[in-house]
């Protein structure tokens, strides 16, 4: 039996994930020097999955009134201190902000993968979290195919 209260706790959680990801990309987005425009672009657009997702997410929830939790994670938080002391040693090595990305990209999709996984949620939210996991999916592959290409150069 399908449990609303658990099932807007779950869809909250990936709220608070997405709204960490909005935050860490548009913190990288302001330390990245000018030559990385192409980074900037890149990480502009999962800025607006991200809020595409939780949009999504928002919805679910607010069709039968769930409050809708718009904070971050204390994991967001631990993800955002250490992208920023790596972007501040380190701003100008493509590879390890890609390499920081990617570290929030895994965080992510463990998040997603949990929530897919909780019992007691309701049949059209699982529907929801996988096809919002495989969007992330393939923007977590994204940065570690440009993460590995770096790697090869270096």
């Amino acid at each position: 039996m399908e449990d609303l209260k658990k099932t807007a706790e779950v869809l909250n959680d990936l709220i608070k994930i997405n709204n960490d990801r909005i935050e860490g990309y548009q913190r990288a987005i302001t330390e990245l020097p000018e030559i990385n425009a192409d980074l900037k672009g890149l990480f502009t657009r999962f800025v607006e999955q991200s809020e595409g997702l939780k949009a999504e997410l928002q919805q679910h929830i607010s069709a039968w009134d769930g409050k809708v939790d718009t904070q971050t994670t204390v994991s967001g938080k631990i993800y955002r201190a250490w992208m920023d002391i790596k972007a501040a040693l380190a701003s100008d090595d493509r590879k390890a902000i890609l390499e920081s990305c990617e570290y929030g990209e895994d965080a992510a999709q463990k998040a997603y993968r949990q929530a897919e996984q909780e019992e007691g949620i309701s049949p059209a939210a699982r529907a929801l979290i996988t096809n919002q996991k495989i969007q992330l999916l393939a923007s977590h592959d994204q940065v570690k195919e440009l993460r590995d290409r770096e790697r090869e150069e270096a």
